[in-house]
């Protein structure tokens, strides 16, 4: 089966990890791309495709446009505003800026710049930046399959602020420059923002500030002559004003944190928003076009089977309403949540989370709306663990700064990493050799997601088995996860490469026997290498040499079959992992 991830020329490493890692050649780069091969062994015909390997898209939500705007709007007036409970009583231009909060239901930045002004200004920058290289090993920091989901987000949040009387105003360039030329242009004292956490974004807002700061507007009695940036928080369930402890105290154990915040915190109500949020500035000509994957300097790409993700809040909304009300599917979740094929077996909302198309404080809401008029058990409880989990990996990240990013991580671990070329292509292109590593990168690469399972499983594999620098793998992910973020990413790696913050976390998953766990009938793994569907169900996962020859052997025992799994699994079981991927 062939694939293209990218089509791009090859990025070289930067000149930090060329110089500094002897199995490195200089003249060395990775190729961001897919071999066109067949990864059968030599020789081999991989037969009739049978039904595990159907090339199905499952659409994410799978409902029709007319039903994610019905259902959109519904959940509009659900969390509107009654149009006697608050007026505005601000006068002038207030500028929003969109950045990963790419909504407008419980968007308090767009919520208080619309209290404080008479005329509202979303913006929306393309900054070149994102869609530059990764900081260590040069790979794209955003591939072709989240650029199409920002895309819709942005397209979506264009027609929900236009129904809204507003419009989104899209600038192709740097925040820092864009913004204090449009509070010039427009007289805006004020800007607002959803405040970040992560180096790179925190330099961003510290450039648009000192430029709002040279700004010098037209005075009055109540206010100062100079533009400034209002940041506000609101990526998280717990609020971080709400926390018991500073995040400098900020417990290293996640049951540590989870218990405080749930005994000691409340989680605050979503921003009803007004119905109308208009005017504009009414002289505004040009709002700018949505951009394309092209103009953003990628190649299209299109998701040919396994999940396609809808970007936007109108996508998100209605995610929500058919995971929770239509399917009714919440209350098996804690049962479902370990899956991997199909988009059901988990709520899928973290490409939206991601975005910002939708928040975690109304999928709370809507998790206790449906304990009321459902029911509450397990399942919808552990929805709510989840987002809590995400908010740690985002206050940890307050916390330790650029560590989460250095190798030997929060925790500054001395350990020796390798960064062997052909190792890493392996394990990137899906052709290490073990069906379960492959189908998940081959299924990362193809639809931009990966279940938490798999996630845990390829990430033990690169850096247990393989012993390959664990940022390789967490800036890979970087490029092609449709539900990226820093925080929840890096986060994750950490852990799963023993660097993070909390010391127990440095454990083993034995491959076989996460096979033979999640994958029992090898039904995944022949859905993402169709030539496995003729062996028969038990051998799938454990094909011998009827599949390619395995890159490296395994930390602990083979997979040559599976009853010689019980000699090793009792020392491998000690170490299995816990639930540490990316929370959904």
């Amino acid at each position: 089966m062939a694939i293209s991830l990218l089509q791009l020329t090859p990025v070289s490493f930067p000149y930090f990890i060329r110089n500094s890692h002897p199995k490195l050649n200089p003249r060395t780069s990775i190729l961001v791309h897919f071999v066109k091969s067949n990864p059968m062994s030599s020789g081999s015909d991989p037969g009739p495709v049978r039904r595990a390997s159907s090339a199905k898209i499952f659409k994410v939500p799978d409902l029709e446009t007319d039903q994610v705007d019905l259902i959109a709007d519904q959940s509009f007036q659900r969390y509107f505003l009654s149009s006697s409970t608050r007026r505005r009583s601000g006068n002038g231009v207030a500028i929003v800026w969109f950045r990963n909060d790419l909504r407008v239901l419980d968007n308090e930045a767009l919520y208080k710049a619309w209290v404080s002004s008479e005329s509202v200004l979303p913006v929306y920058c393309v900054d070149p930046r994102l869609f530059g290289a990764t900081h260590y090993f040069g790979f794209p920091k955003t591939g072709a399959l989240r650029a199409q989901f920002l895309i819709e987000c942005l397209a979506d949040l264009r027609k929900n602020l236009t129904k809204r009387g507003l419009n989104l105003l899209i600038k192709h360039g740097k925040p820092e420059e864009i913004l204090p030329s449009l509070a010039k242009t427009y007289g805006a004292h004020i800007v607002y923002a959803q405040k970040e956490t992560c180096s790179e974004e925190l330099i961003v807002e510290r450039l648009v500030s000192k430029g709002l700061e040279k700004v010098v507007l037209e005075s009055s009695s109540e206010r100062s002559n100079k533009a400034k940036l209002q940041l506000v928080w609101g990526a998280t369930m717990y609020h971080i004003d709400d926390l018991p402890f500073s995040t400098s105290s900020l417990p290293d154990v996640y049951t540590q944190f989870r218990k405080a915040v749930e005994s000691k915190c409340s989680i605050r109500g979503c921003i009803k928003m007004p119905a109308s949020l208009g005017p504009p500035p009414p002289s505004i000509g040009d709002w700018g076009c949505i951009p394309s994957t092209e103009s953003l300097g990628l190649s299209s790409q299109d998701v040919s089977k396994g999940m396609k993700f809808v970007g936007g809040e109108s996508a998100a909304l209605s995610r929500v309403y058919e995971y929770f009300w239509k399917k009714d599917l919440l209350k098996k979740y804690k049962e479902t949540r370990n899956g991997m094929l199909g988009p059901d077996y988990s709520t899928k909302f973290s490409p939206w989370l991601a975005s910002g198309s939708v928040s975690p404080r109304l999928i709370h809401e809507e998790v206790k709306r449906y304990e009321k008029e459902r029911l509450a058990n397990d399942s919808t409880y552990w929805v709510l663990f989840e987002l809590i989990w995400r908010d740690y990996f985002r206050f940890l990240s307050v916390k330790y700064g650029n560590a989460l990013f250095h190798l030997g991580g929060p925790r500054n671990v001395e350990k020796r990493w390798s960064q062997d070329i052909k190792l890493f292509e392996s394990w990137r292109d899906g052709t290490t050799g073990y069906p379960i590593i492959d189908a998940n990168m081959k299924e990362l690469a193809t639809t931009g997601f990966m279940s938490n399972r798999g996630r845990q499983i390829v990430c033990s594999f690169l850096v247990r088995d393989m012993g390959i620098d664990w940022r390789m793998g967490a800036e890979w992910f970087e490029t092609c996860l449709l539900d990226y973020d820093p925080c929840s990413n890096y986060g994750n790696w950490t852990y799963g490469a023993g660097v993070g913050n909390d010391p127990r976390e440095d454990r083993y998953f034995s491959i076989p026997k996460q096979a033979q766990t999640y994958d029992p009938e090898g039904e995944y793994a022949a859905y993402w290498l169709p030539q496995l569907q003729s062996l028969p169900k038990d051998k799938r996962n454990f094909p011998g040499k009827l599949y390619i020859e395995q890159i490296v052997p395994l930390k602990f025992g083979s997979t040559a079959t599976t009853r010689n799994q019980g000699r090793y699994m009792a020392s491998a079981r000690k170490g299995n992992f816990g639930h540490r991927g990316q929370r959904r």
